[in-house]
Protein backbone atom coordinates (compact mmCIF):
# COMPACT_ATOMS: atom_id res chain seq x y z
CA UNK A 1 0.00 0.00 0.00
CA UNK A 2 2.75 2.38 0.88
CA UNK A 3 4.39 1.48 -2.66
CA UNK A 4 1.56 2.72 -4.27
CA UNK A 5 1.12 5.80 -2.25
CA UNK A 6 4.92 6.59 -2.69
CA UNK A 7 4.14 6.31 -6.48
CA UNK A 8 1.73 8.34 -6.69
CA UNK A 9 3.05 11.09 -5.67
CA UNK A 10 6.29 10.89 -7.34
CA UNK A 11 3.69 11.05 -10.38
CA UNK A 12 2.37 14.08 -9.02
CA UNK A 13 5.65 15.50 -8.00
CA UNK A 14 6.77 14.83 -11.82
CA UNK A 15 3.71 15.98 -13.49
CA UNK A 16 4.04 19.74 -11.64
CA UNK A 17 7.77 19.64 -12.50
CA UNK A 18 6.60 19.29 -16.29
CA UNK A 19 3.99 21.54 -16.17
CA UNK A 20 5.98 24.98 -14.34
CA UNK A 21 8.85 23.97 -16.87
CA UNK A 22 6.73 24.25 -20.06
CA UNK A 23 6.97 27.12 -22.30
CA UNK A 24 4.00 29.03 -22.61
CA UNK A 25 1.76 29.00 -26.32
CA UNK A 26 2.50 31.74 -27.74
CA UNK A 27 5.53 34.05 -27.09
CA UNK A 28 5.70 37.77 -26.33
CA UNK A 29 8.26 37.85 -29.33
CA UNK A 30 5.57 36.95 -31.61
CA UNK A 31 3.88 40.58 -31.79
CA UNK A 32 5.83 43.12 -30.07
CA UNK A 33 2.73 45.74 -29.26
CA UNK A 34 1.16 42.68 -27.22
CA UNK A 35 1.74 40.61 -24.16
CA UNK A 36 0.38 37.22 -24.31
CA UNK A 37 -1.54 36.38 -21.22
CA UNK A 38 -2.55 32.51 -20.54
CA UNK A 39 -4.87 30.83 -18.25
CA UNK A 40 -4.50 27.16 -17.83
CA UNK A 41 -7.28 25.64 -16.07
CA UNK A 42 -7.19 21.60 -14.77
CA UNK A 43 -9.63 20.23 -12.81
CA UNK A 44 -7.58 16.98 -11.77
CA UNK A 45 -11.00 15.23 -12.94
CA UNK A 46 -9.55 14.92 -16.36
CA UNK A 47 -11.59 18.32 -17.36
CA UNK A 48 -10.23 21.43 -17.53
CA UNK A 49 -9.37 24.33 -20.17
CA UNK A 50 -6.49 26.35 -21.58
CA UNK A 51 -7.04 30.38 -22.75
CA UNK A 52 -5.26 32.75 -24.05
CA UNK A 53 -5.87 36.74 -24.05
CA UNK A 54 -3.19 39.39 -26.46
CA UNK A 55 -3.24 42.24 -24.52
CA UNK A 56 -1.98 45.58 -26.03
CA UNK A 57 1.19 47.30 -24.09
CA UNK A 58 -0.06 50.60 -25.09
CA UNK A 59 -1.89 51.89 -21.83
CA UNK A 60 -4.10 53.91 -24.06
CA UNK A 61 -5.19 51.34 -26.17
CA UNK A 62 -5.77 48.76 -23.04
CA UNK A 63 -7.83 51.41 -21.18
CA UNK A 64 -10.17 51.63 -24.31
CA UNK A 65 -11.33 48.27 -23.02
CA UNK A 66 -13.33 49.56 -20.26
CA UNK A 67 -14.61 52.19 -22.10
CA UNK A 68 -18.66 51.62 -23.08
CA UNK A 69 -18.85 51.29 -27.03
CA UNK A 70 -21.98 53.07 -26.74
CA UNK A 71 -23.65 55.89 -24.01
CA UNK A 72 -26.89 55.12 -22.51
Amino acid sequence: MSLLLLGVIALIAVTSIIGQRRAPLEEDDTDPDYHTLRSDYQSGMGGGSVRTWKIPKDPEEYAKFFVPRRKP
